[in-house]
Order: C-alpha cells, then sequence, then structure tokens
C-alpha cells in the first residue's frame, strides 16, 4: 500500500512521542491510537498502519531469546540480563529457552544480532574447515 510523505511524518512523530527514555510505552501508543481514531485526520488509516509497522519493529527489535542447553540458574539469567542491558539499553524482553541441540554454552539473539557460543557451533565450523 502506497503511504504518502505526510502520513509516514505524522506515523513517525507519533512513535517518536510513544517513547520515554528510548523505550516504547505501550500506553501512550494506545493513546496516540485513540486521539487518531478520535481526530480522524487526513489518511489516518495509513498514518495507523504506519504507526503500527514501527511499533512492531522496535518491539521485534527489544525481543531477546537466550537458549542454553540446561536451564540457567535464576542468578545467571540475571547477570546475562543485566549484561545485556548495558549493551542495548533498557526495555529489552529477555526469554530463556532450553535447548538441549547446543549441547554446551548459550546462543544469544537480540533483534537481528546473533551471538553463538554453543558447542553445536563451533562443531560445525570445524566441520566446515575439514
Amino acid at each position: 500500500m502506497k503511504i504518502s510523505k505526510q502520513a509516514q511524518h505524522n506515523a513517525r512523530e507519533l512513535f517518536h512521542s510513544c517513547l520515554v527514555n528510548g523505550v516504547l510505552d505501550e500506553n501512550r501508543v494506545r493513546q496516540a491510537v485513540t486521539l487518531v481514531l478520535a481526530k480522524k485526520p487526513r489518511s489516518y488509516i495509513e498514518i495507523l498502519s504506519r504507526l503500527h509497522r514501527l511499533v512492531k519493529l522496535e518491539v521485534e527489535r527489544r525481543a531477546t531469546r537466550v537458549e542454553s542447553a540446561t536451564p540457567l540458574p535464576p542468578d545467571l539469567q540475571t547477570k546475562v540480563t543485566e549484561q545485556l542491558g548495558k549493551i542495548y539499553g533498557a526495555g529489552l524482553s529477555v526469554s530463556f529457552v532450553q535447548n538441549p541441540a547446543l549441547i554446551g554454552g548459550l546462543r544469544i539473539q537480540v533483534g537481528s544480532d546473533l551471538y553463538d557460543g554453543s558447542v553445536r557451533a563451533r562443531l560445525t565450523t570445524l566441520a566446515r574447515r575439514f
């Protein structure tokens, strides 16, 4: 769907008004959508569509998945979360998953960034070299 430059600009402004200290505030997003629906400015459907896309991209960018071969103890989960917070800032949504196929180590995915320190990845790299 083609969207006008003005609608794109309005959606970006709305999106930036929904950020608090660089973190997306769900309540502000709801208020912005309610306000746009109440006022119904020109191209409001396109504005809401673009805003939805921007919010979706931000949520995906902040989604973090930490995989380990065995369940991580709570203190290690806290330490990993803190370290990721230092690197990527506040507002990460961290989920811890057990994946026995990793054999050992951690595999961390933050948005599109992937850090694979698993034994399986090392074995795969070693096998490719032969």
